[in-house]
């Protein structure tokens, strides 16, 4: 193996990685809490995985002129702004995950099949940017897929107190309801060292 298959390889396992874990949010979770926004701007379970599906099926199709094979209708012109990021009640969320894991498969089938440094163009992109490789697309979408995948945890702890990859990961802390709230008093403590009286 050179140096460049081994660069791939590292850089579709870490996508793969952050693909899981955002998709393993969902799990457990009842329709509505998959569905209702939670922040002020709706960021909401199920819409990140739609939008995640989108882009990627877009960058590891499109991008590298092949059949995206799935008409996705929330990117047409005329659709309704920001259509990707949540689920309508017509689409069920079964569709979506399908969506999701097609968008996998074909983005596998690109990497697999692509050297790093074969060429693509990004239409979407500034003309003096939509010059792009594979290598630099997977760079970028593990970006995307990683920086949804701490949005749907945050969403995910907001709705259930459920936190990491999985019950059990040991890269975060468990604590008690107990701990927990002795933790957070502690942080704010520290920050209301700063806050401002005037």
């Amino acid at each position: 193996m050179d140096a460049a298959d081994g660069q791939k390889q590292v850089l579709h396992r870490y996508l793969r990685e952050e693909r899981d874990g955002l998709l393993s949010k969902l799990d457990g979770l009842e329709e509505y809490d998959v569905r209702r926004p939670l922040t002020p701007t709706g960021t909401n379970l199920l819409g990140v995985v739609k939008h995640v599906a989108s882009v990627g099926l877009d960058y590891f199709t499109v991008v590298f002129g092949r059949p995206r094979g799935r008409d996705l209708p929330w990117f047409a012109d005329g659709a309704e702004p920001d259509a990707d990021f949540f689920a309508t009640p017509e689409e069920a969320r079964e569709d979506i995950v399908d969506l999701y894991r097609f968008a996998a498969d074909a983005a596998d089938a690109t990497i697999t099949e692509l050297a790093l440094d074969a060429p693509g163009e990004v239409p979407w992109w500034s003309e003096g940017r939509r010059s792009v490789t594979l290598h630099r697309i997977l760079v970028h979408m593990s970006v995307e897929t990683a920086r949804h995948a701490g949005h749907v945890d945050i969403v995910r702890e907001l709705i259930d107190g459920a936190i990491g990859q999985a019950p059990g990961d040991g890269m975060v802390a468990h604590r008690d309801n107990a701990g927990w709230a002795e933790h957070r008093a502690r942080v704010e403590a520290a920050a209301r060292a700063f806050r401002r009286t005037d």
